[in-house]
């Protein structure tokens, strides 16, 4: 069986609604936290599909998070194997990063559910077009070298992008919607929702209005990724 692991940054942010289709396409799923003793000794390339989560972190609080500089060393090796790669959010600004991009705080904190606008209407992402999604971040970067990008937003232009058919970065989050984790989320940032303008109770209602579309389309958009892998 295909091996797939997910490295979670934050313990309330998993792979969510995306581990459906991963199962499904045929993939052992394990998981590691960035905070277990043997993460740093874990050779990225190994796994047959990488997936990397989010995480409140900014890619450049290195001196804060000494595992992101190490990380991101592992990462490169993989990146550079053109070994299937998916990053979410935090995950995808570190694969911009590992692929030498500028990672740095935006201008506005975008959290809530809104749709993006999708570049490349034949693709998986069209799964997504036209159906709000969560977002949930106040960083952004620069656009890599030799990348498509696919998506874009109201607050950011560089909501995904993808590098040939084995390397996706979304800065949505469209594997939630149905996770009861997400009042973890709200409670572990109080600031960024009031920074947004919304309030606890606003985001529960938003998420109960669209987080079961959200996540269907996010599940059909992974499933026909791993499809297309080389």
């Amino acid at each position: 069986m295909k091996s797939a692991l997910i490295i979670r940054h934050v313990p309330y942010e998993g792979v969510a609604g995306y581990r459906e289709p991963i199962e499904a396409a045929g993939y052992q799923v394990d998981r590691i936290d960035v905070s277990d003793p043997g993460f740093g000794c874990i050779d990225l390339r190994e796994p047959d599909l990488l997936i990397m989560m989010g995480g409140p972190m900014g890619v450049y609080e290195t001196d804060r998070h000494p595992w992101i500089a190490c990380q991101m060393r592992r990462l490169a090796l993989r990146l550079e194997a053109d070994r299937p790669t998916l990053g979410v959010c935090f995950g995808a600004q570190m694969v911009a990063a590992a692929l030498g991009a500028r990672v740095f705080p935006g201008g506005a904190k975008e959290v809530g559910f809104h749709p993006v606008t999708v570049h490349d209407t034949q693709g998986p992402l069209r799964h997504v077009a036209d159906t709000p999604v969560l977002h949930w971040h106040g960083d952004t970067f620069t656009l890599p070298h030799n990348v498509e990008l696919l998506a874009s937003s109201h607050v950011y232009d560089h909501q995904a992008f993808r590098r040939g058919a084995n390397l996706l970065a979304l800065q949505f989050h469209a594997e939630m919607g149905e996770d009861p984790r997400f009042d973890a989320w709200i409670e572990q940032s109080p600031d960024d929702v009031e920074a947004a303008g919304h309030t606890p109770d606003s985001l529960r209602e938003a998420h109960a209005a669209h987080g079961a579309r959200a996540a269907a389309a996010g599940r059909a958009m992974i499933a026909e990724w791993l499809q297309g892998l080389d």
